[in-house]
């Protein structure tokens, strides 16, 4: 099985493979692990490799081949079109620009599909850097929402019409 990489100019978005995803589960402190969606775990346990909704991507930077964080769809398109994404960059690669480039790139994958009319992501309401990042991509607020995990959150959406990305990504590719 070939694995999925979504590029972007800089970086390398990596589909993990469920075990690669137990494992850093597993490597995570206890109090982060009960932090993590149940709901997701189970999808995680249940879902054969290769599901691009399901399991995590690996964020690579291409020039060094270095792992600087992680970025997930938070589930498979409902049925109305909508799907969440999720991203995190590393404490010593923030402020570089690469959580732009993994949320366009996720954004542009997802519309690309056909089976996404819209995307959303959450940010706490103290986590102004991401959003900054959100609207950079070209996400507009829509309101608050009770998010199972995080509370009170800002919710943040994207359709197709609303492309406001000033570098274009390439489609997903195998290696």
């Amino acid at each position: 099985m070939t694995t999925l990489v979504v590029p972007t100019p800089r970086l390398d978005l990596v589909l993990q493979r469920p075990e690669e995803v137990l494992a850093w589960v597993a490597s995570l402190p206890p109090e982060v692990q009960t932090e993590l969606s149940p709901a997701w775990m189970d999808r995680v346990r249940s879902t054969p490799a290769g599901n691009p909704w399901v399991f995590s991507y690996a964020v690579v930077e291409r020039a060094t081949g270095s792992t600087v964080g992680g970025c997930a769809f938070k589930g498979p398109p409902d049925i109305s079109g909508f799907v969440e994404i999720a991203y995190g960059i590393d404490p010593p690669y923030r402020s570089l620009g690469f959580a732009t480039e993994v949320a366009e790139a996720l954004t542009r994958f997802a519309l690309a599909s056909g089976r996404v009319l819209s995307v959303r992501a959450h940010t706490k309401r103290e986590n102004d850097p991401s959003g900054r990042v959100l609207e950079k991509c070209g996400f507009h607020q829509v309101g608050q929402v009770v998010d199972p995990e995080d509370g009170l959150v800002i919710r943040w959406e994207r359709g197709p019409a609303e492309d406001a990305s000033p570098s274009p990504t390439t489609g997903p590719q195998a290696p």
